[in-house]
C-alpha cells in the first residue's frame, strides 16, 4: 500500500496530472501554449536526476526517510503551483516534482518487495506499479471537477490529495535503515553494457520513451484545443489513458508467458509506433480510444517487457546495475523528447508533427531490436 500510494502521488499525480492542466493554464492566461509545454517538460528532466541520486539518497539517509521525505516534495510541489509567481517558480517546482518522482519509482518498489513473501511478489510489483495508471485515471475525473473553482483550488486540491497518500504510506515502509543494497558485481566477461544486445535494449528503451512523449504530455491539449473538442473531452481520453496504464503491467506479463519477452516487446513497439503515428493523420474518435489506452497501457508495460528482457540478457549479479542503466536510458530519452518535442510545438503551434516524430522514434526502436537481437550472443543465467 505504501508503495502503491507513492508511485500514484509521484508519477501518477505529480507528473501526470499536469497534461489535463494544460489548456487551463493557456485559457486562463497563466502561460502561453508554448510556455506550458516546456513547463511540462521540467518535470522529465527533474525525473532524469532523481533516477539518478535516488541509491545515493538512499545509501546516505535510509531508503524509507528519503521515501517520505520525497513524497512530501511531491505533494509540496503541487501546493506551490496553485500560486502563479513566474514562469521561473513553476519551472523549480514542476522540476522538484520530477525529482520526486524519479526518486519515488527508482526506490519504493525495491523497498517494499522484500518484504514481501517470494510466491506474491510478482503479484505485488503489479499492484505498485498500477499506481501510475490510478494516478491518472484520478487526474482525469478529478481535474475536470476542481476546475470549475479555478486552477488555484485544482493545484490545491491535488495537492490535499497528496497530503493524504504521504500520510496513507508515512508508516508502511520496512524498518531498514539503510537503502536497496548496492548490486553485486558481475562476473567477469559480464560486464553491464558489454554485450551488444543490451546496449541496443538501452538505446531502444530511450527511443520507446521518447515515442511515448507525445501522449504523456500533449494528448489533453490535442483533443482539447487541437481538435477543438473542449476540456472535458480531453479529460475523458485522459481517463481511458489512465485505465490503460493500470491494465498495461499485466497485460504485459501476459504476453511475454506466451510468446516471451523479445517478441512481445517488438510486437507493443510496433503496435504503439501504429496508435501514436496515427494521430498524425486520421485522430477519429474511435482512433482516440484506441490510442489512448494502449498507449496508456504502454507506459507501464513497457518497462515490464524490458526489465524481463534485462533479465534474460545479464547474470542475475548483474541484474540491478543493468536495470540502473535501463531507468537511466529512459529517463534521458523521455526528457530529451519532451523539451525537443516542446520546441518543435512551440514554433508550430500544430500538434500533428509531434505525434509523427513519436512514431518515428518506436519505429527506429524496433528496427534497432530486429538487427541487433539476430546478430549477438545475449547473456544467460543458464
Amino acid at each position: 500500500m505504501a508503495a502503491t500510494a507513492a508511485i500514484l502521488l509521484g508519477i501518477g499525480l505529480a507528473r501526470f496530472a499536469y497534461t489535463p492542466l494544460i489548456p487551463a493554464l493557456v485559457a486562463e492566461g497563466w502561460f502561453a501554449p508554448g510556455a506550458a509545454v516546456y513547463l511540462g517538460a521540467a518535470n522529465l528532466a527533474g525525473y532524469l536526476l532523481g533516477a539518478g541520486l535516488a541509491r545515493r539518497l538512499a545509501a546516505r539517509a535510509g531508503a524509507p526517510r528519503v521515501l517520505r521525505a520525497m513524497m512530501a516534495l511531491a505533494t509540496a510541489s503541487l501546493g506551490a503551483c496553485a500560486a502563479p509567481l513566474s514562469f521561473g517558480w513553476f519551472f523549480a517546482w514542476r522540476l522538484a516534482s520530477g525529482v520526486a518522482g524519479g526518486t519515488l519509482m527508482v526506490l519504493a518498489a525495491p523497498t517494499v518487495l522484500p518484504a514481501v513473501p517470494a510466491a506474491r511478489r510478482g503479484f505485488a510489483s503489479g499492484v505498485v506499479f498500477a499506481g501510475v495508471g490510478l494516478g491518472i485515471a484520478a487526474s482525469g475525473t478529478l481535474v475536470p471537477l476542481l476546475l470549475r473553482h479555478g486552477l488555484a483550488a485544482a493545484w490545491l486540491g491535488l495537492a490535499a490529495l497528496g497530503v493524504a497518500l504521504t500520510a496513507l504510506a508515512w508508516r508502511g515502509w520496512p524498518a531498514v535503515t539503510a537503502g536497496p543494497p548496492a548490486p553485486a558485481r558481475p562476473a567477469p566477461g559480464a560486464r553491464v553494457g558489454a554485450d551488444r544486445v543490451l546496449a541496443a535494449l538501452l538505446v531502444e528503451y530511450a527511443l520507446n520513451a521518447a515515442g511515448l512523449v507525445p501522449h504523456m504530455v500533449f494528448l489533453v491539449d490535442f483533443v482539447a484545443r487541437g481538435l477543438g473538442e473542449g476540456l472535458a473531452a480531453g479529460a475523458r481520453y485522459w481517463v481511458l489513458f489512465g485505465v490503460g496504464a493500470t491494465l498495461g503491467p499485466v497485460a504485459a506479463g501476459l504476453l511475454a508467458d506466451r510468446v516471451g519477452f523479445r517478441a512481445a516487446l517488438r510486437l507493443a513497439l510496433g503496435a504503439q509506433a501504429a496508435l501514436v503515428g496515427v494521430l498524425a493523420w486520421a485522430p477519429g474518435p474511435v482512433v482516440l480510444v484506441a490510442s489512448s489506452l494502449m498507449i496508456g497501457a504502454a507506459v507501464p508495460g513497457a518497462t515490464a517487457l524490458v526489465l524481463g528482457r534485462v533479465q534474460e540478457l545479464v547474470p542475475p549479479g548483474a541484474h540491478a546495475a543493468a536495470w540502473g542503466w535501463a531507468t537511466t536510458a529512459f529517463a534521458l530519452g523521455q526528457a530529451a523528447a519532451a523539451y525537443g518535442l516542446s520546441f518543435v510545438f512551440a514554433g508550430t503551434q500544430r500538434h500533428e508533427p509531434l505525434f509523427a516524430l513519436g512514431a518515428g522514434a518506436l519505429v527506429a526502436a524496433l528496427a534497432l531490436d530486429v538487427v541487433a537481437g539476430g546478430r549477438a550472443r545475449p547473456f544467460t543465467s543458464r
